[in-house]
This record gives C-alpha cells, structure tokens and sequence, in this order.
C-alpha cells in the first residue's frame, strides 16, 4: 500500500455520539424528544443533510434556517468540552511508514476543529479531504478517489480506514481496500479487507 485514508469522526476522534448529542439538544429546544445514543446507531456516517431531511420526515416538521448552524456551534463547544481521540489513534498514526490523509463528509472548519482539539493536527497538516469541498458524500467513491488523485497514488494502493458502512461502501466503490473499526461489533463485514476493535491491532497491518 501507498497510501492510508482515514475518516474523522468516530475513527481518528470520539466524536459520534457528541454530535447527536448535539442533535439531541437542538431538537429539544424545538420540542421533540429523540435518544443521542439511537441517533449515534442509526445515521453514523450518514451526511447531515440526509440526517436532517430524515428527521424532518419522521418529526413531520420543517427546521428553521438558521437549525444546522445553531446545531454546529453546539457540536463545537461539545467538542471542546469532551472530544477525545480513539483509543490507539495516535501510536498508530505514529508507526506509519508511508503517506496518510483524511477524507472526511465534513466540512473542513469541523475537521480543523476535532484535530485541534484532540492534538492530532500535528499529523495532517494539509492533507485533509472534505466532501463539502469536492462535492461529493459517501457511499460515492468520489471524496475518496479525490483523495487518491490530490496525493498521486492509484487507489488500488490506497487503504481507507472507516467506522461506518457507508464509507465501506464507498471505499469498495472506490476500488480500494478498506479497514472496519468497529469496537463493539462482533460480526466481520464482508465490506472490509480488515475490521478491528482496536487501533492498536492495525500497527503493522497497513502495508
């Protein structure tokens, strides 16, 4: 391999549940009571816009204009209370002996914002990917094969390294081989190349 591709939120940092929890209050302040940890299982991975339009149905209600901002200052300030990166993050990052990026379906101020936080900024530099820049959400391969094109690798010789189904799908899409990191699953997807638990099991791995 030339190349690792890792998604941001819920595989380099902890933060899967603080953004629904962060949808959680918004929806409270609107009223309606939903469940974070539900929330967390049922859209990881999903782009905000699907969620928002999937919640808007199954509310039966429209958001204001002003509800992905408000609810984006909330997962800010969530982040720096609470974010965290996963752990092994780092000891795995720090073994890689070839390039590595981020290809992540949020927007780049977020990402910037998690790397900062969690102290893994250091890692990336420039090299972080957003679907809201190129236009494209997983399961299309497009944010991925972007990726592969910016750092000069084909993407048979990328790994990408993901926690949610869709971005398995679209690593398959992309053709390139693909990492679950699924702490709390105890089935093997047949998306992925590897699935591991822990960071740490994939220190040596990514070759």
């Amino acid at each position: 391999m030339e190349l690792i591709i890792f998604d941001c939120d819920g595989t380099l940092v902890d933060s899967e549940f603080l953004c629904n929890l962060a949808m959680e209050q918004q929806l409270a302040e609107m009223g309606f009571k939903v469940d974070a940890a539900e929330l967390t299982i049922e859209y990881r991975g999903v782009s905000l816009a699907k969620i928002m339009s999937s919640l808007e149905a199954r509310l039966a209600t429209t958001f204001p204009s002003n509800f992905e901002t408000e609810y984006r200052l909330k997962v800010l300030s969530l982040f720096d209370e609470h974010l965290k990166p996963n752990e092994g993050v780092v000891e795995l990052i720090e073994s890689l002996t070839i390039p590595f990026c981020i290809a992540s379906s949020g927007p780049r101020k977020k990402i910037e914002h998690a790397l900062k936080v969690t102290g893994l900024d250091k890692y990336f530099k420039d090299n972080i990917f957003s679907a809201h820049e190129v236009g494209s959400w997983k399961p299309d391969p497009g944010l991925f094969l972007h990726a592969a094109e910016t750092m000069k690798v084909d993407p048979a010789n990328c790994y990408v390294v993901e926690d949610s189904l869709v971005g398995l799908q679209a690593a398959n899409n992309a053709k390139m081989k693909c990492v679950y990191y699924a702490p709390e699953e105890t089935e093997k997807s047949p998306l992925a190349s590897l699935q591991a638990k822990h960071m740490s099991e994939l220190i040596g791995k990514l070759i």
